[in-house]
């Protein structure tokens, strides 16, 4: 018998798999998880959900109400996609320092997107302050509810499935977790599944080099979409990461590359950076260890960017 069920109840069970190729002899293996496997090609979906259902439940936003975002792009493309499935309006700002396929993507569900212009195409504090400022003003209107995500609590529960799968799929066996940070969400709710099934597994932080305030450096700007908004982001609990790693735009987007072809794995900018991480992480723990990261997103967002463009 075919089960049929809403578009949003695709989201997760995504597929794990090794790298074979690119992690050298004498290191833990590293397993990746699939999110491009979502339905719009990103573990944001998980997210999107779980903000948006949140919002329902307690009446934040009622039916026939319009969802307001500042995004990157790929929580926006989630989100349109939750909202197209379930009759929200949305309105998303967003910046020319993103991938244009991500705007593309969004207007094709139906976002209206207003573009905040950036310094030379760059992520830095600056931007991200004027992009949520400009939510802010979108979301006083009637029948408006800002989603908020650098302050919104319901988003890292939305990751909590996720720590469930890689547990019951490494059959328990995962040593270490290692993700970038951005609203830290995914982090901090992967983290927070894994250590209800084990408080010992090590969880490994990365951010952008050149803009590395959570160890102590300096803001700056980077070129890593949806990481590294040059500040703390106020939800940020260092409790629950046990190291924090610094990862180049350019080690992030060279990776990135590797592993399209030299793994056959298609992802974006911040799916390099997790897997530069993870191989510092799997040659500290060695062999018969497992390292799991994610492959946040497909590359297939990154055409129009110099990651897979000309260049």
């Amino acid at each position: 018998m075919v089960v049929i069920r809403p578009p949003i109840d695709a989201v997760g069970n995504t597929p794990l798999v090794e790298l074979v190729r690119i992690v050298p002899p004498g290191s833990a293996r590293v397993l990746v998880k699939l999110e491009f496997a979502n339905p719009t090609g990103s573990m944001k979906d998980r997210v999107a959900k779980a903000m948006i259902e949140a919002a329902e439940r307690d009446g934040r936003l009622k039916p026939g109400g319009t969802v307001v975002e500042y995004t990157g792009g790929t929580t926006g493309t989630s989100l349109a996609f939750v909202c197209a499935a379930k009759g929200y309006g949305l309105k998303i700002v967003f910046s020319d320092a993103f991938s244009y396929d991500k705007q593309q993507t969004m207007e094709a569900f139906g976002a209206q997107v207003t573009v905040v212009k950036s310094d030379t195409k760059q992520f830095n504090e600056r931007l991200f302050k004027e992009m949520i400022a400009t939510a802010r003003r979108l979301s006083q209107l009637p029948g408006h509810w800002l989603c908020d995500q650098l302050n919104n609590r319901d988003g890292a529960a939305g990751y909590h499935p996720l720590g469930d799968e890689i547990w019951k799929q490494t059959a328990g066996t995962v040593n270490a977790f290692v993700q970038g940070v951005g609203t830290a969400h995914s982090l901090h709710g992967t983290t927070e599944a894994l250590w209800r099934h084990n408080p010992k597994i090590q969880i490994t932080a990365w951010e952008p080099a050149e803009s590395a305030v959570l160890s102590g450096g300096p803001t700056g700007s980077h070129r890593i979409e949806g990481v590294g908004i040059g500040y703390t982001p106020p939800l940020w609990n260092p409790k629950l990461v046990n190291s924090i790693l610094r990862v180049s735009s350019e080690e992030a987007m060279a990776m990135s590359r590797r592993l399209a072809r030299e793994e056959g794995i298609l992802a974006g900018t911040s799916s390099g950076a997790n897997v530069v991480a993870a191989l510092k992480v799997a040659k500290e723990l060695g062999p018969g260890k497992d390292v799991v990261t994610l492959m946040v997103d497909s590359g297939m967002k990154y055409f129009s960017s110099d990651l897979f463009g000309a260049r």
